[in-house]
Formats: C-alpha cells, structure tokens, sequence
C-alpha cells in the first residue's frame, strides 16, 4: 500500500491559519491534495491534523482525517518525520501494510502529481528507498556574506570569494515539498535518511517554501505568473 501524508497542524505562528488560508482562491491545503489526487499512486492520501476545522476543508478537497493528531506531536517543535511515522503506523495497524509513504508540505502549492510520480520512480530506479524535493542555490553558498557585530560585511569564504562562479560546485536545499520513503526509512535518523536519499531536482521556478509573509506574496506572485491565473 502506498499512502500520503500531509502534516497541517493548526497552531502556525509566523503566519497564522497559513495551512488553509485563501491562496489565489483556495484554501493552501488544497493544492497539496490535489497533487496527491492527480498523482494516481495512492490508496490512500491521509492529512494529520490536530485541528478540527483543517479536517473539515482537507475532507472537503478529497483526502482523508481518520484521527486527530495527539499534542505530543503537534507543537511548534513536532518534527515532520515523527507526525509521518504516527500517520504510517496507524495506516499500517488499521488500513493493512504500508509499503510507501509521500509526505507532501500543506503549503507546496506548487507540487503537482507529475512530480510526485517522478520523485516515486527515481527513487525506486536508483535502488534506494528515500527520496528529497530539492533545488539548486540561486548562488553559491561558498560566497556568502556575513555582517559582523561592528555592522561590516565578511566573506563566510574569503578564499572561496576569488573563484568564478562557474568553478564552484553546485549546490542544493530542501524544496518543502516532498520527501518519498519507506516506512523503515522515516524510521532512521535523518543522518541515515540523508545518506540513503536520492535527489528529485526541481527548477527554482517552481519552488518556494512559505514561513513568513513576505514568502507568500512571493508565492503569489510567481503562481500568477506561471499559471495566468
């Protein structure tokens, strides 16, 4: 059985209600869903939640609440490989054995079921069982800035400063989307997920991870401008 989990806590800080706030017409959540839905891998795409009005609108958008995620998860320092192993060992003890698990981001409004297969079929051809949404650095992190506590600016890098551009090696970050894995590998620590993952590249285009207020304009900004709406 392969499943999805979309972790949509409801006690968001930076931006509060951010999982089911309106974006561009719908609420974040459903984007996600959708993705889920269009994907055609799943038996089941599973929200965990520990708020009833989040259940309410995932219900509504077509995925399923089959349990309200207990308090000990669902503070602002849950991690998300704890609410995917609680959602998979409930799956496994109610719904049947759990073969897969895509955890996807309540705010990826970006994600759609194409990439979701991709990121299932390149983790299965490379032979591994854990997969990451990543992206390139807009710029290479060797050439970061720092400012110091006299209010100057630094080189992280000094020696890395003198290079071209090109001569770096490229580098990459977790896109917020989606991670892919099995159940033994949500399981491992995330050193031991790190070094079993196999990259799903995604264009930077196509990725921005949404904490703050400025981050979501930016989102809304690049949705219109990709998809007209």
């Amino acid at each position: 059985m392969i499943i999805a989990v979309i972790p949509a806590r409801g006690g968001s800080k930076r931006i509060p209600r951010k999982n089911i706030r309106n974006f561009l017409g719908h609420p974040a959540i459903a984007y996600a869903i959708r993705a889920a839905r269009e994907c055609g891998l799943f038996d089941h795409i599973i929200v965990s939640t520990d708020d009833e009005e989040i259940a309410e609108i995932a219900r509504a958008e077509g995925a399923e609440v089959p349990f309200m995620r207990p308090p000990e998860i669902s503070g602002d320092h849950a991690a998300t490989a704890d609410v995917v192993r609680h959602a998979a060992d409930w799956a496994g003890r109610n719904l049947g054995p759990v073969d897969f698990i895509c955890c996807i981001y309540a705010t990826a409004v970006f994600v759609d079921g194409e990439v979701l297969k991709r990121g299932f079929h390149e983790m299965r051809a490379a032979g591994t069982d854990y997969a990451v949404s990543v992206t390139p650095y807009a710029a290479p992190i060797e050439r970061a800035l720092r400012v110091t506590p006299r209010g100057r600016l630094a080189a992280v890098n000094l020696e890395a400063m003198a290079k071209r551009s090109q001569d770096i090696e490229e580098t990459y970050h977790d896109a917020a989307q989606f991670y892919w894995g099995s159940p033994q590998a949500f399981a491992a620590t995330q050193a031991e997920r790190i070094a079993r993952a196999v990259p799903v590249i995604l264009p930077r285009y196509r990725v921005q991870d949404i904490d703050t207020e400025d981050d979501w304009m930016r989102a809304e900004l690049m949705y219109r401008a990709l998809f007209e709406v």
